[in-house]
Order: C-alpha cells, then sequence, then structure tokens
C-alpha cells in the first residue's frame, strides 16, 4: 500500500489537532459538533475519517465555506482563524501586515519573496489605499 500524500502546508491540520487536544475531543465528538450556522439543519459537515486524515496532515479537498464555518463552531475558534489557516494550507496564501497593523494584504506564494520584495507589496498595497481614499472624499 503507498504512503498517503501530505500537505505541504498544514496549517489548517495543526489548528485542529492542537485545538482538538485543548478541547479534549476525539474525532467523533468534533464531527458532531460540526454545525454550520448558516444551515443548522444540514447537519454535521464533516465526517470522522475526514477530520482524521485532515488532522494528520494528509491531502483532503479544500473546504467548502459551510465546513469552515461549522469546523469553527466544532473547535469553539473565531471564524477568521479557521479561515486563515485554510487559506494558508490550501491556497498557499499568507497575510502580512504593515508596521503599523492598519493594513493587512493576503500574499500566495509568499515564500518566494525576499524581505526586500515583502517590502515592496506593501508600499503597493499603501500606494492603492491612499489612492482609494482621496477617491472616496471626492479629492481626485
Amino acid at each position: 500500500m503507498a504512503a498517503e500524500e501530505t500537505m505541504e502546508r498544514t496549517d489548517l491540520s495543526d489548528l485542529v489537532r492542537t485545538r482538538m487536544e485543548e478541547n479534549g475531543q476525539s474525532f467523533r465528538t468534533l464531527a458532531d459538533a460540526c454545525i454550520d450556522p448558516n444551515q443548522p439543519a444540514a447537519g454535521p459537515q464533516w465526517k470522522r475519517s475526514t477530520l482524521d486524515t485532515l488532522s494528520k496532515g494528509r491531502v483532503i479537498k479544500p473546504p467548502t465555506p459551510a465546513q469552515l464555518r461549522a469546523l469553527a463552531v466544532g473547535l469553539s475558534l473565531p471564524r477568521l482563524a479557521v479561515q486563515r489557516a485554510a487559506a494558508a494550507q490550501f491556497f498557499g496564501m499568507t497575510e502580512q501586515w504593515n508596521e503599523d497593523r492598519d493594513t493587512r494584504i493576503l500574499i500566495a506564494r509568499i515564500e518566494e519573496l525576499d524581505s526586500e520584495g515583502v517590502k515592496e507589496v506593501e508600499e503597493l498595497a499603501q500606494i492603492v489605499f491612499r489612492r482609494r481614499a482621496r477617491q472616496s472624499s471626492g479629492q481626485e
């Protein structure tokens, strides 16, 4: 039997595993608790076996928005924390905040940039934000 393929990044896998340990949850109890708050009648959004596979960093299909909302509920975490971890693991997205922590940008493949490249992306984002602020205030 061939070894199961693992994900390059494991941000969501790590979050699930760590939070389950903190909460004292089994895969079955977590799966049962993973109810999408927007569609509770749909029932649990995760199977026990899929959560087990995910927690081991093995390849699964990217979760749907409903599954991410449900996972946040099941893990008792803010939805944004779960979404960020999923974006990193499944789509290679990484957040970058500027020094003032007032601007956040998502950068795919950030690992391919050196610190100067990241700084240039931040500067470009600031230019766009300033331009939009001027346009919305009627200065342009």
